[in-house]
């Protein structure tokens, strides 16, 4: 039996890694090790980690690492938090491979944590672009400290093997976002309203927005022409999810609280879950907002999404994506556009059987003794 550490910090992070936790947890071949860190043991948060606790799945460990705080210092201490309290348990436990999703900063300090006790890394959505965010190069150096590489397109496998990893390391199997929307019983729209507090006789919008963080000191700006647009807009119903634990992330929530308090068209919540977010991204209007579940969950459901600015620039995109800068003329234009846009399900990031094909992936290295961390890299003919 080969001892599997997946690592979640947020929300998001964990309604995406769901199916691949439920398969590993099932399967007779792998102890599964689930490390619960960051924002799920936050209450400012939402305390997400009682969804995981709802879904009767095992944590193995629950290690605290958030600052409390967003600002550059805060988010430097929280990586350190994370490189410092994690190495402990791969001290103690040396599972024989780490898994970690995507590019957020903690992911940076746990994998530098795993790589100095020559623990495997398989690594999730590497390759991608989000040219307004620091979790680009976050991404990329993620990408540089890990083994096998678990892509959601060809386009983004490529790009692994160009930072220099073996295409025999390198697999497209798609986004385990879209494995969710696909295998996941999701809510009527009456049970969806009723769980949510959504009033039925109102077409809403799901909203998500994020402080890009390459664009320090803009967020206030930003987020306040949303609201601008929102408040234009008002023959909708917003529905809003509070922003991450980002640099800027505490502004845009205070602006977004105080908007929803103000407007009885506007609701905030922390966090919804996996089941209950699908659900309201299927009967929604459109996404609007810069989150990445626009860009891969709500096209799977054929949801037209609102993309404002720069924090998703360089994924690969639908074509019921409506892109935008973040002023509110652009986003007023870009919301009337997406709400007479057809509602067409995009399959751009894959068929729905990513866990499957990542634990079969994950057999054939760690049974076959396949895995020698002295990578060569890999230079393009």
């Amino acid at each position: 039996m080969k001892k599997i550490a997946v690592v979640t910090a947020t929300r998001a992070e964990y309604g995406i890694l769901r199916p691949l936790i439920c398969r590993l947890q099932k399967d007779t071949e792998f102890e599964l090790q689930l490390i619960v860190t960051g924002m799920h043991l936050s209450e400012k948060y939402g305390n997400t980690q009682v969804e995981i606790e709802k879904d009767k799945i095992p944590v193995f460990r629950k290690i605290p690492i958030l600052e409390d705080g967003n600002s550059a210092y805060d988010v430097s201490v929280t990586m350190a938090n994370a490189l410092c309290r994690i190495a402990g348990y791969f001290r103690d436990e040396k599972p024989d491979m780490v898994i970690v999703l995507g590019d957020r900063t903690e992911i940076l300090g746990i994998c530098a944590a795993a790589m100095n006790e020559g623990i495997p890394i398989a690594h999730l959505h590497g390759g991608e672009l989000t040219e307004g965010a620091v979790d680009d190069c976050i991404r990329h150096a993620v990408t540089k400290m890990s083994y096998l590489h678990f892509t959601a397109s060809e386009t983004y496998r490529n790009r692994v093997i160009q930072l220099g990893e073996s295409p025999d390391r390198v697999f497209n199997v798609g986004a385990l976002g879209v494995e969710n929307i696909l295998h996941t019983q999701l809510f009527s729209y009456e049970d969806m309203c009723r769980e949510i507090g959504i009033p039925n006789d109102q077409k809403y919008v799901v909203v998500t927005f994020h402080p890009v963080t390459q664009e320090p000191g803009e967020e206030q700006h930003q987020t306040q022409e949303l609201i601008a647009a929102m408040r234009e807009k008002a023959g909708y119903f917003y529905l809003i999810t509070k922003a991450n634990a980002d640099a800027g992330g505490q502004r845009v929530n205070e602006l977004l609280e105080d908007f929803s308090e103000k407007v009885p068209n506007a609701k905030l919540v922390s966090s919804l879950g996996m089941v209950r977010y699908l659900s309201a991204l299927k009967y929604s209007e459109f996404a609007l907002g810069n989150s990445s579940s626009g860009i891969i969950e709500a096209p799977a459901l054929g949801i037209p999404t609102v993309n404002i600015g720069e924090r998703q620039r360089g994924r690969l995109m639908a074509d019921t994506i409506v892109q935008c800068e973040p002023e509110k003329e652009q986003i007023l234009e870009a919301m009337d556009e997406a709400a007479v846009m057809p509602h067409k399900v995009s399959t751009l990031y894959g068929d729905g059987e990513t866990s499957a094909k990542i634990v079969a992936i994950l057999k054939n290295f760690l049974f076959c003794n396949k895995i020698n961390l002295k990578k060569r890299f890999y230079d393009l003919e």
